[in-house]
């Protein structure tokens, strides 16, 4: 029976053989020991341009005003209202551009701008710390679980005519609205995120130590983040619609915020300077909200999240 002798070759590390079997050596690309997973993560398509990018996100919202524009002539034309009730585009937008270069308008501006920071702050203190408590505690959990979920679902409007009995017509009355209606919505945004945070991911958090609040601060609210970051979008939507009926209801003083200045065109029947004042309160929503959407975004990305 024949024998086989493999003998290493000191110049190469391979082995030669006598008889039969002959040593083989594999010719291994450096590249092809990556696949699986990692072949997935290294094979990453070309850079799509910046300015195709943004293309792609502003042109669906571009086509979505410009077809609102349209439709929003086409019914003046028809003649449904007279035009000083609804009047065309062009004299609305040329109201507003008049507007803009006005420094009492941006004045009513600052002022709406600083009662809705201040109301969404408070209601940020007030919701995290309540959203905390609840979410940890079972006890409490079933005292006010669904006592916040009932605030969240109740229309802020009716909570004015108690504000006006505690706070008459202050600034007050309308940050105690605008903190009830903001509060629930990041409350429950937190809840939500730390009810789904992985039970494995506390039990590893234990496992290193971390106990009580430190356990919270550094395993569970992060994990819990990205629904954190929705409760305060969703907050800050109830905050400025809240603020806006607030504004039309309590008049403050002499203080001509942006509320104040949409009741005015109204009691003027100046409905192009109306229609323009809405369209301001309606792009500063959705600016303010295009930040938190933002912020949302590069959360969830950052955690695998989304693409």
């Amino acid at each position: 029976m024949p024998t086989t002798e493999i003998t290493p070759d000191p110049g190469t590390g391979t082995g030669t053989g006598t008889g039969h079997t002959t040593g083989i050596t594999p010719d291994i690309a450096p590249d092809s020991t990556v696949a699986g997973l990692d072949r997935l993560e290294t094979a990453a398509g070309p850079a799509v341009p910046r300015a195709r990018r943004v293309f792609s996100v502003l042109w669906p919202k571009i086509s979505a005003v410009v077809l609102a524009l349209v439709l929003w002539q086409i019914v003046v034309w028809s003649g449904w209202k007279p035009t000083y009730v609804l009047p065309p585009p062009t004299k609305v937008f040329a109201e507003l551009r008049d507007l803009v270069v006005t420094g009492t308008f941006w004045h009513s501006v600052g002022i709406t701008m600083r009662r809705a920071a201040i109301g969404f702050a408070i209601a940020l203190v007030i919701g995290s710390a309540l959203g905390a408590v609840v979410s940890q505690s079972s006890i409490v959990r079933r005292a006010f679980g669904s006592f916040i979920t009932g605030l969240q679902t109740m229309p802020s409007i009716v909570w004015f005519p108690f504000a006006i009995l505690l706070f008459k017509l202050t600034e007050s009355a309308i940050l105690f609205v605008v903190v009830l209606g903001a509060a629930p919505a990041i409350a429950n945004g937190l809840i939500f995120g730390v009810d789904h945070v992985p039970p494995l991911l506390v039990r590893a958090g234990r496992v290193l130590g971390a106990r009580g609040f430190t356990l919270f601060r550094s395993v569970i609210l992060p994990a819990a983040l990205p629904s954190y970051v929705s409760g305060l979008k969703q907050g800050w939507a109830f905050a400025w619609r809240s603020l806006m009926a607030g504004e039309l209801l309590v008049i403050v003083g002499n203080t001509a915020s942006l509320g104040v200045r949409l009741d005015f065109a109204r009691t003027m029947s100046d409905a192009p300077l109306l229609l323009a004042y809405m369209i301001v309160i309606l792009i500063v929503g959705l600016c303010v909200d295009a930040v938190f959407g933002a912020i949302d975004r590069r959360v969830r990305r950052t955690r695998g999240l989304a693409a």
